[in-house]
Formats: structure tokens, sequence, C-alpha cells
């Protein structure tokens, strides 16, 4: 139940955007609504995840994640190849920092 409560979050993200866009502007409705969804699921990690340091980790990485789709969206001509390389980066930095767990030591107990 908290990943769907915590997927229509993201999805709100949308809805929000489009409703206010239509009003005050693209750029200003995108950043209303990454704030509004980052606080709305930061505030759920933190109840949920009773450690308000993974919940302020989780908020950064959704902000970190809004802003990356920002800078792509806004410079159109580059934005695959630069779409490309951060994911790319995204993905190195992933591997990079999980390395060292162990992920099916629970498994084998």
């Amino acid at each position: 139940l908290q990943y769907i409560l915590v997927g229509l979050g993201l999805m709100m993200f949308y809805t929000l955007l489009l409703s206010i866009s239509e009003h005050l502007g693209f750029n200003q409705g995108y950043l209303i609504s990454s704030i509004a969804v980052i606080l709305l699921i930061a505030a759920y990690s933190t109840s949920v995840l009773s450690n308000r340091r993974l919940a302020y980790l989780t908020a950064l990485s959704l902000a970190a994640i809004y802003g990356f789709l920002f800078i792509i969206i806004q410079i159109e001509s580059y934005a695959l190849l630069v779409g490309s390389i951060g994911l790319f980066v995204i993905l190195a930095l992933t591997m990079f920092f999980t390395r060292n767990i162990q992920w099916y030591r629970s498994m084998r107990r």
C-alpha cells in the first residue's frame, strides 16, 4: 500500500503541473508542483520510515530528479545528449554506492 501511495503522489505531479501551468505558466507550475510533491512524499516518508535522515535523502533524490528533468526540458536541442549522459552518470553512481551491499544475505539464512 505504501508503494501505491507514493506512486500516486508521483503521478499527481503531472496533474498539478498541467493545472497550475494553465494559469501561471510552465516554469512556475513546474516549481510549485515539484515542491508540493517533494514535500508530500518527504512528510509521508518521515512517518513511514521513522527516520528523518532517510526522509531527507528521499526528498533530496526527488529534488535532483525533478531538477534534472526540468533542465532536460529547457534545453530542447541537446535533450537526448544530456539525458543520456545524465542517466549514465546516475546508473554509474548507483552501481558504485551499492557495490558492497549483500543483496542475498537474508535469503541464505
